[in-house]
């Protein structure tokens, strides 16, 4: 008996000890278990993701977004309509210029003296036209004169012939043909008199600056003066200059470009977006543009156009056979096509530099609130991203 009940009371703790395991056990079994962090970032991930995807399934369609978007623009070959020494050039390679400033001056000396002689041949030609003038009336008092003297010419000759008839001895048979002879004679000249007034009409022409030699003079004086202006070269809207290949001194050849004229006024974006993004889109949608050359910078624009074609693969030539490009992989490359969006204002001029490149984010009228939302979100941090890539 005494062994067991030592072994009892050897068994059991002290009392300090005995109240600490008794408080210890029942707190572990109640406290809750740490959450693993992996878990929890997993978890946050896939709901990201899972959000980000059908962001992207459904923006696709009725809100899209590229980076596939250049600059474009109108290229202009800057060519000189008359040839000539060039006497000035205001412009350098690269330089930004406005709307009318003088690019290039060609000697305009030559076109200045054509620009006299035609002044000179109009007056000419007036004081020809007055000439003429004269030469008409005078031909129609010719006229007028060759027909009175006709008239008496036939009264002589009736009234004579009239006579033998009632007495053949009353007059002689010389007077008779001294009579005719005059009729006859008046007749030509009346006739010759008609031919000189019709010549001299037509020497004339029409009347004042309706004459043909008035307007031959007024034609050439205008086409001098054209050639006198086109000496100055100038630009034809906002822009920039490139391939500059001009010199004082250098000759200048009518119809050989000179310099190439980038036009920035007239600017537009050229998103090429996949080919199921096409659908919702039409002219008149908002979109918003970021060009990489002003990082984190937005623009307002708004869809122009939508492409309707794309260049096929290449076929075969005439009398051989079709060239078919094999794509291997499970998803086939898209096919894209150019969807062209205009700037809303002036804002992002001189800075639209041909063939930059843009992200362009586009509202189509089906889209949402919510869409909306996050494509004007993602498109300002595409702008930020710019200054880093």
């Amino acid at each position: 008996m005494n062994d067991e009940s030592d072994k009892q009371v050897s068994a059991q703790p002290p009392d300090g000890d005995a109240s600490e395991v008794g408080d210890a056990t029942p707190a572990s079994e109640g406290a809750p278990k740490p959450r693993d962090p992996v878990d929890r970032w997993t978890r946050i991930l896939l709901v990201v993701v899972a959000v980000l995807f059908l962001w992207y399934v459904s923006a696709d369609r009725v809100a899209p977004w590229t980076d596939q978007a250049r600059v474009d623009g109108y290229i202009v070959a800057i060519t000189p309509r008359v040839s000539g020494k060039v006497k000035k050039v205001n412009v350098v390679q690269d330089q930004l210029v406005q709307a009318g400033d003088v690019l290039a001056v060609i000697d305009p000396r030559q076109y200045e003296l054509a620009v006299q002689r035609g002044e000179a041949r109009l007056e000419i030609a007036g004081q020809e036209t007055g000439a003429d003038t004269a030469t008409v009336a005078a031909a129609e008092a010719s006229v007028a004169a060759a027909r009175a003297r006709r008239i008496k010419a036939e009264q002589d000759h009736e009234r004579i012939e009239r006579i033998f008839q009632q007495d053949p001895g009353a007059t002689s048979k010389s007077a008779r043909d001294n009579a005719k002879s005059a009729r006859e004679a008046a007749l030509a000249q009346e006739a010759n008199a008609r031919a000189e007034l019709e010549k001299a009409k037509e020497l004339l022409g029409k009347g004042g600056d309706d004459s043909p030699r008035i307007r031959d003079a007024l034609a050439a004086l205008e086409q001098a003066r054209i050639n006198l202006s086109e000496t100055t070269l100038y630009a034809p809207s906002n822009g920039g200059i490139t391939n500059l290949e001009l010199e004082v001194g250098h000759y200048a050849k009518k119809g050989v470009p000179v310099m190439t004229f980038v036009s920035d006024s007239r600017a537009w974006v050229e998103a090429y977006l996949r080919e199921n993004s096409l659908a919702n889109i039409e002219p008149g949608d908002r979109a918003e543009i970021v060009l990489d050359m002003l990082p984190g910078k937005v623009f307002k624009g708004v869809v122009f156009s939508r492409g309707y074609a794309v260049q096929k693969p290449t076929s075969g030539s005439a009398g051989g056979l079709l060239n078919v490009k094999g794509d291997s992989g499970w998803l086939r490359d898209a096919q894209r096509f150019p969807v062209v969006i205009h700037f809303e204002d002036e804002s992002a001029s001189g800075h639209r530099f041909m063939g930059g490149q843009a992200d362009v984010q586009i509202y189509t009228k089906k889209s949402n609130f919510l869409l909306n939302g996050l494509g004007w979100v993602w498109i300002r941090f595409m702008g930020f991203m710019s200054y880093v890539y």
